[in-house]
């Protein structure tokens, strides 16, 4: 426990800045596993479009502040996996949507 209390006194370390594609693909699930329910914002009609957004560029703050973490290490190898796990979600939407797209034509 007192490492989350750390956490939440501390800034986020400088080689944990960056884009978070997990959060920003998989939003409220990421947001769940992370305990950063700020996430289940993108639940809210027209709210999700901005969300979506802050989640992929304050993502990595937020996790830091709210979930218990072992080290910066812990840390990164968790959320390289969520990241992993957000390039295969985008690579599906994106697969879908052209999908969809040449099936109108």
């Amino acid at each position: 426990m007192g490492i989350q209390n750390e956490n939440l006194t501390k800034e986020l370390p400088k080689e944990l800045y960056g884009w978070n594609w997990g959060a920003f693909f998989l939003n409220a699930v990421w947001g769940i596993g992370n305990k950063t329910y700020i996430a289940l914002l993108v639940l809210v009609p027209f709210v999700n479009i901005f969300m979506v957004f802050l989640l992929g560029k304050k993502g990595n703050k937020w996790a830091w502040k709210n979930k218990e973490w072992e080290s910066v290490e812990h840390f990164k190898n968790v959320q390289r996996k969520w990241n992993y796990a957000g390039y295969a979600a985008g690579a599906f939407y994106v697969y879908y949507v052209i999908k969809e797209f040449i099936a109108i034509f």
